[in-house]
């Protein structure tokens, strides 16, 4: 279930979706957290990498959606902050809902019944921003807050759902489970852009590229077209 992917990088395998617990600096920080009936395994988990929930420095968000943030307020003694982009981390803190009128916050709500926000104080990232050795990219598309997470001096990027790996490259996400498909495409093409090159793509599905992840993403971006 633990993955160590490099030193101080290490993969929560919460079969079909993806954690992380990255060593930033000394500051244990965890990316994502499951869903809800992860939240034992997430326990064990960070009870291996960081020696507990209490270890755990910061949490990051990528996006919300409930097997990636369901989790995160049931396990016991997780109080640490909580990053998300905006409007994802409002649904995150539970002060407000998914919109009715799209079919992605239609399928949020209906999934997310039950959900328990985070125990830790929510604030908002936008793009550019850096949380320590972070740096944010506003990916919006498989929802409006999606953020992807780059730490350069770690040559790793957490990828969320903006894309997921198969057959050691990486594809958008899927427009069945995206808010605005062409903002999907965009975002890659954007990112793939910007980003500095790294090493490891750490994605939400799929299993993480350990080695020129950054060519796999530019890959991606390229087959999209114009």
């Amino acid at each position: 279930m633990v993955r160590r992917l490099a030193e101080g990088v290490w993969q929560l395998d919460f079969t079909g979706v993806n954690g992380y617990v990255v060593d930033d600096g000394g500051a244990r920080t965890l990316v994502d957290g499951g869903m809800p009936w992860h939240a034992g395994r997430l326990e064990r988990a960070l009870a291996r990498v960081a020696g507990g929930p209490a270890g755990i420095e910061r949490v990051l968000v990528t996006h919300y959606d409930v097997d990636h943030v369901g989790a995160l307020g049931r396990v016991e003694g997780l109080e640490a902050p909580v990053y998300a982009g905006e409007p994802d981390a409002a649904y995150v803190a539970g002060t407000a809902k998914p919109p009715l009128a799209s079919k992605k916050g239609l399928f949020q709500r209906a999934v997310g019944v039950g959900y328990r926000p985070p125990a830790g104080a929510v604030s908002t990232v936008a793009d550019g921003d850096t949380v320590g050795g972070f740096t944010c990219y506003h990916t919006p598309g498989h929802t409006p807050g999606h953020i992807v997470y780059i730490h350069e001096g770690l040559s790793l990027a957490l990828l969320g759902d903006l894309v997921r790996s198969t057959d050691g490259g990486f594809e958008p996400s899927p427009w069945f489970l995206s808010d605005d498909t062409g903002a999907v495409r965009r975002s890659v093409r954007d990112l793939a852009e910007r980003a500095p090159p790294v090493e490891i793509g750490a994605p939400g599905h799929g299993q993480p590229i350990t080695a020129n992840a950054g060519a796999r993403l530019r890959g991606c971006a390229d087959e999209l077209g114009p």
